[in-house]
């Protein structure tokens, strides 16, 4: 199943990642141990905790001028999917830096990243409901990027320090006897001290410090500081115990089992986006697609003892289903008589194109008696279609002998359709059937191959019957999964 679908286990598995911040990640950690600590005293089992420290070198460093934290955003993204690999179910991020990009990483996992913002606002709401003004002591990257303002701004008003505030900030932080340097002496925390003054004169009511490595030195710092100072790491650790461990839903990703044959393929796909209601490129349907055109023939196999698709087309679903699917369409009918086969070894659903057929057929022509069937010589002599459609409470039609030999030229001859054909011979060949089911009084015709459709046609050359193009019901109800998934 996608990852993200799981339900979340009995014990859950907590990840810190400790690189962008060391000091802050080993901060967090403790702290988390503290509190599960607490909780096991209360009969709460201790929670398994995996910590990451990795070493990131930034040039320029996240203090200077022009900072771009593209580096880290590929160091976090890969620390979290080696957690994710190794069983973490619940990953904390504890740098502010890293949470102006965390939405970019969360849709592409199966874990859930705890927001330090949402630990934050649960906290202020419970113990400082009311205030007006919070004072934020953070780096000019993540003051600039405006983020205390889109998270904390409902709340209250926020401010930073002045100039020269900000100046004794980062000298606590990133100065060569700064916090990061190691250093967490009375020099650091006077500093320190002077940034938290200036946002009190500010009006702050109470002190976030927006940098992970600060409360280190809260114990030290609390009793200089005019007003109130949250200790953000234990604030997040003892947040991050209490969040449920199911990952968010995914967007829907629908599997495309391709190449069988290779183009229908494509026109599978874009019916799908001509399909969808999409008014910029972010609303159409996540698709993972294997084109695989060395999966055996399915009519050689099917009436001439040719090698059996079936592993193949089961393991290429069980790739699309490891890739993320939530459900796998096959734009190929005659591989539809080995459905039954692989769908039990399956966790996410094979969309049947047959079925969606015939549910059409009721619902469109829910008077039609008699369906004529084109498709290969396999997908007639398997049955599939027939069992399908006299379930509707329908009569199907094939072609004589003579008829089907042209479907097939239609197909597969020299100048066929999966010899990169659509008109010429090929047409001739399908109109000649068309209209020779349609004398034998079928009141629909099922292009049942999905090239079939790709084959140039006269206009109305069905005559009374309709032309049913399966590869577009497919599609159409691909899109449906999806839209329903959305609501």
């Amino acid at each position: 199943m996608p990852e993200c679908s799981k339900n979340a286990p009995a014990r859950r598995r907590y990840g810190v990642v400790g690189g962008p911040g060391a000091v802050a990640g080993a901060d967090v950690l403790v702290k988390m141990i503290r509190a599960a600590g607490a909780g096991a005293d209360a009969g709460v089992p201790a929670p398994d905790i995996a910590f990451e420290q990795r070493g990131l070198q930034e040039r320029p460093g996240i203090a200077q001028d022009g900072y771009d934290p593209t580096l880290r955003k590929f160091h976090v993204y890969d620390a979290l999917k080696d957690m994710q690999a190794r069983g973490v179910d619940v990953a904390l991020v504890p740098c502010f830096v890293s949470h102006t990009f965390l939405h970019e990483i969360a849709p592409q996992l199966g874990l859930r990243l705890v927001s330090l913002f949402d630990a934050l606002r649960a906290w202020i709401a419970r113990e400082h409901a009311g205030i007006g003004t919070i004072g934020v002591l953070a780096s000019p990257y993540v003051r600039q990027s405006g983020l205390f303002e889109r998270e904390l701004g409902g709340l209250a008003r926020i401010v930073h320090p002045g100039q020269a505030a900000q100046r004794q900030l980062m000298d606590a932080v990133y100065g060569p006897q700064g916090l990061r340097a190691g250093r967490q002496d009375g020099d650091c925390v006077a500093l320190l001290a002077q940034a938290c003054a200036d946002l009190a004169g500010q009006g702050a009511q109470i002190i976030v410090p927006g940098m992970t490595e600060l409360p280190v030195l809260a114990e030290a710092l609390r009793p200089l500081a005019p007003v109130p100072l949250l200790d953000v790491n234990a604030i997040y650790a003892q947040f991050a115990l209490g969040v449920d461990g199911a990952p968010p839903p995914c967007e829907f990703k629908l599997g495309v089992l391709g190449g069988v044959g290779p183009a229908a393929t494509v026109d599978f796909m874009r019916k799908v986006v001509d399909l969808t209601q999409a008014g910029r490129d972010q609303d159409h349907i996540k698709m993972v697609v294997e084109q695989n055109p060395q999966i055996p023939d399915r009519t050689a196999n099917l009436v001439g003892g040719g090698d059996d698709p079936t592993i193949p087309l089961l393991a290429t679903c069980q790739r699309l289903q490891a890739g993320g699917a939530h459900a796998i369409a096959i734009p190929c009918n005659t591989a539809h008589a080995y459905v039954d086969r692989i769908q039990p070894y399956l966790q996410i659903p094979i969309v049947n194109m047959l079925s969606e057929v015939a549910a059409h057929l009721r619902e469109r022509l829910p008077a039609a008696s008699r369906v004529g069937l084109l498709a290969t010589s396999g997908t007639v002599a398997s049955g599939v279609y027939r069992a399908v459609i006299e379930a509707a409470g329908m009569r199907l039609l094939v072609p004589d002998a003579a008829h089907q030999a042209r479907v097939m030229q239609a197909i597969y001859g020299p100048r066929g359709v999966k010899a990169g054909y659509t008109s010429g011979a090929c047409s001739e060949h399908l109109a000649a059937a068309i209209a020779h089911l349609a004398g034998q009084g079928a009141q629909a015709l099922i292009l049942g191959c999905t090239e079939l459709p790709l084959i140039a046609l006269a206009p109305g050359q069905g005559g009374q019957a309709e032309l049913v193009d399966p590869t577009a019901i497919l599609a159409a109800r691909c899109v449906d999964l999806a839209r329903r998934r959305a609501q």
